[in-house]
């Protein structure tokens, strides 16, 4: 049991109060021993004097503000970690090259924002973080079971953008957000990006060690520029001289992982949703996670009990014999 105002409780000693002070009577008597004896009426004297304890005990007891702690519970369920690692270059504010289906002009971050949450919804015992990026990483949310934030930290992701694609250290913060979290059994890292940027060699390893160490499973959604290149085209070559461009890179880079790895291209919010939801079907793996018991709040009982104590204390005090004939 804790106490949102523990101080108040050295106020308990004031509930002996009734027993201490005697009762002044309505009417004076020359002699107490003219009074013929009343066993009942002192029994019941005394009971109302416990019933005065019992009431400011409560009282008290309620002003200090008592309640549960909070608990946790381990209960094994489907789910996983997943941290969603979210491209915000200025080039995830353009429609997207193919056909919407509906929603015509509908950007690519907007379509994202929109299927993440539709994801998420239907997700109960998964922990998500976030990461956005674009110049560099934003830390926007831990692992948490925390919905309303997850879905707010969803719905901010959609705001301004800026212009680069800083894609290595998107992943690797994303991968930190594993780090020092007892793993569940099942971890994902969704990354959804318009394009792709190059990485250097040690990038590339700290990636691929964090990956297999936090035995996390990646997943790549490409969302295709108008008229860019397929990374699955096995056929294209780079004029001659020239780097493979960076889309391909990386997706020959993500290939050799040790890690399990999963890449899909969507050119509308249909083929993104259709991503999204072959991830929903992968990541149902029977895990293990804590599920938060809030403590319980006391103060209405307390106040409850003590109003009782006092209605008691006023249904007696109107059956006093005031007098006799």
């Amino acid at each position: 049991m804790s106490f949102n105002t523990p101080w108040v409780l050295f106020l308990l000693p004031l509930a002996l109060l009734p027993l201490v002070l005697e009762r002044h009577h309505s009417r004076a008597y020359s002699w107490l021993q003219l009074l013929p004896g009343d066993p009942l009426s002192d029994l019941i004297g005394l009971l109302l004097k416990i019933l005065a304890v019992i009431a400011l005990l409560f009282i008290i007891l309620g002003m200090a503000g008592p309640h549960s702690t909070q608990q946790q519970i381990e209960k094994v369920g489907e789910g996983a970690q997943i941290a969603l690692v979210i491209d915000r270059s200025a080039s995830m504010d353009d429609p997207f090259s193919g056909t919407t289906s509906g929603r015509a002009g509908e950007t690519k971050s907007a379509a994202a924002s929109r299927l993440i949450t539709q994801f998420i919804n239907q997700r109960k015992n998964d922990m998500f973080g976030m990461i956005t990026f674009s110049n560099s990483a934003m830390y926007v949310l831990p692992l948490t079971q925390n919905r309303e934030a997850v879905l707010a930290a969803v719905q901010a992701a959609a705001g301004t953008a800026l212009f680069q694609t800083n894609i290595g250290s998107g992943l690797t913060s994303g991968t930190a957000l594993f780090d020092k979290v007892p793993d569940s059994g099942s971890r994902a890292m969704i990354l959804l990006s318009d394009g792709a940027g190059r990485m250097g060699d040690d990038v590339q390893q700290k990636v691929r060690d964090w990956l297999d160490r936090m035995h996390i499973t990646l997943y790549w959604i490409v969302l295709r520029q108008p008229g860019g290149l397929s990374i699955f085209d096995e056929n294209y070559k780079p004029p001659e001289n020239a780097a493979l461009p960076p889309e391909i890179e990386l997706y020959q880079y993500f290939k050799t992982l040790r890690s399990p790895f999963h890449a899909y291209e969507a050119e509308d919010p249909r083929s993104l949703a259709l991503a999204m939801d072959d991830i929903n079907r992968k990541e149902k793996k029977p895990i293990r996670y804590l599920e938060q018991i809030p403590g319980r709040d006391y103060t209405r009982h307390c106040y409850g009990l003590a109003a009782l104590m006092i209605a008691l204390l006023l249904a007696v005090k109107y059956l006093e014999v005031r007098s006799w004939h």
